[in-house]
């Protein structure tokens, strides 16, 4: 990976992508450090502390929830509005079509979720500035709830551009690099906390030692899943054009065994937010919000809590990991163009068999990629509550941290190696 950015770093025109890239998570971090007017930051950091399930939304906003920053709310509304309009595009013939119409149409649909996007921002600072973090406002009159609400709004519209840039000039998916980015900026904060509890006694080495091998071999796991490929074979069938002769030669179809990479993990955790979301209108302490925290949190009292928790963040992963893989791979379209172009798999037949095979050997390693997904998303929690460690750099986090890195990695590969090609032909 070293060896590559170097290499990449050689090259003027990526070169200035990844500082550009670099920048614009610069100005994500400066943001995230800039107060929201008007509001109590101590009392909201008293409230984050205490309550687990927000300081794991603290944890993926990189701080800027527990402090109370202009980018409060993260891209965690643009990534449900994102769901939503998928789901929507399933259901609606209209947005169906939409979606087929090549470029023009994937930007109307884009747009739409822009606005969805500031609408569910509305809805959510809403409900922090006059349910959650209601006492923690300095002047409760309607000009300073307006002014927090527009301001955590207009955050989260500005990551939601700051994001599309990267995608857009960088390198990488900007989502996807904000989201790493707040998590990383987190590490320092958890090794202090870990480092505090060694001090107090209420950590062992020896559970510090078995989470960090534990870590180490997530990220090998991590890693060899996203590497992972089941190849096809393909044979193309001799035909003479003219004078010449085509075909005849052998390739073969990669299936990736974790087709989505780590979107999956991210809209399962965006939904799962969505009913803290709604506890924000009721308070703290209303029966909502404490059902919620009890039975909706990973780090409950209860532990039934937690299990109940565990088992909606392994379906959600294991629907997601599905449904974003359908999206992305159409074996339909693929047994078309294998077909004209005589393409065939050894032992079975063009066509609609072609299309079952796929569909069938998809949905094993797909299976495979989306269990593991689920475990490894949930293994250290149950390890957590085992050992008694409570620290936020979960399963999760790592998740998203190796796999936006392997993609980011792969991005940077595949413009250089565009760029040899280029040079080759010239």
């Amino acid at each position: 990976m070293i060896s590559t950015l170097r290499n990449a770093w050689k090259i003027p025109d990526l070169r200035s992508k990844i500082v550009y890239t670099f920048m614009m998570l610069v100005i994500f971090r400066l943001g995230s450090v800039i107060p929201v007017p008007g509001i109590n930051i101590d009392y909201v950091r008293a409230i984050v502390s205490q309550a687990g399930l927000l300081g794991f939304f603290d944890l993926f906003s990189g701080g800027a929830f527990g402090n109370m920053t202009i980018f409060a709310l993260s891209i965690t509304p643009y990534i449900t509005a994102s769901i939503i309009m998928q789901l929507l595009t399933i259901a609606i013939p209209s947005l169906e079509e939409m979606a087929k119409e090549g470029e023009e149409g994937r930007k109307k649909i884009a747009q739409y979720t822009r606005y969805a996007t500031v609408v569910l921002a509305l809805i959510q600072a809403a409900g922090i500035s006059i349910g959650l973090f209601g006492s923690a406002l300095i002047s409760r009159d309607p000009f300073s709830v307006t002014v927090v609400v527009l301001t955590l709004t207009a955050g989260t519209a500005f990551l939601m551009w700051l994001g599309e840039q990267i995608t857009e000039k960088g390198i990488g998916n900007g989502i996807s690099l904000l989201i790493f980015a707040g998590i990383v900026s987190r590490v320092p904060f958890s090794i202090k906390e870990i480092w505090f509890q060694l001090q107090q006694g209420t950590l062992s080495p020896i559970s510090l030692i078995v989470f960090l091998a534990l870590s180490v071999v997530i990220i090998a796991a991590v890693v060899a899943i996203q590497e992972g490929t089941r190849k096809i074979p393909v044979q193309y069938a001799k035909r003479v054009v003219g004078r010449k002769m085509y075909g005849g030669q052998s390739s073969h179809i990669p299936l990736k065994v974790n087709q989505s990479g780590v979107i999956p993990v991210i809209f399962a955790m965006s939904l799962l937010s969505f009913p803290q979301t709604i506890s924000l209108f009721f308070g703290q302490d209303s029966g909502f919000a404490n059902w919620v925290a009890t039975w909706l949190n990973p780090n409950s009292i209860n532990i039934w809590g937690v299990v109940i928790y565990s088992l909606l963040s392994a379906v959600l992963i294991i629907f997601f990991t599905y449904f974003y893989t359908a999206i992305t791979f159409n074996p339909v379209e693929i047994s078309t163009n294998m077909k004209k172009h005589g393409g065939f798999i050894p032992g079975i037949r063009p066509g609609k068999p072609t299309t079952d095979y796929l569909n069938k050997v998809l949905n094993r390693i797909t299976l495979a990629g989306a269990v593991f997904l689920a475990t490894i998303a949930l293994l250290p929690t149950i390890l957590m509550r085992i050992t008694g460690m409570q620290i936020a750099f979960g399963g999760t986090a790592l998740l998203i941290v190796v796999g936006v890195a392997l993609e980011t990695m792969k991005q940077v590969e595949a413009q250089m190696l565009m760029r040899h090609y280029q040079g080759f032909l010239k």
